[in-house]
């Protein structure tokens, strides 16, 4: 950021341009996130976060804590993980 203050009239052109060139496509700059292994199980079985935590018999903070990489599931949750990407249908078969 500069010093520079601008006048009421500069900042609304330079909204109106930052508007003008979203809608052609332009972009300063794009960020792309990768999903964790946690929430790409999850999207592979199709659940909400409740269901995939009932599923896996965790609560939905504990799921939520993984998503965000505050922690790691361990033991048995790990592997239900790698069986949930590898064969999602199977885990879609205990939900029902």
């Amino acid at each position: 950021m500069t010093d520079k203050t601008m006048s009421g009239a500069e900042l609304g052109q330079k909204l109106l341009d930052s508007v003008r060139q979203m809608k052609t496509g332009k972009t300063a700059r794009t960020t792309r996130v990768e999903l964790g292994e946690v929430v790409r199980a999850r999207h592979a079985v199709g659940c909400t976060q409740a269901e995939f935590a009932a599923l896996l018999g965790v609560s939905v903070r504990t799921l939520q804590e993984w998503e965000q990489g505050r922690r790691e599931p361990t033991g048995a949750a790990r592997t239900l993980l790698r069986i949930a990407i590898k064969s999602p249908e199977a885990l879609r078969a205990l939900a029902a």
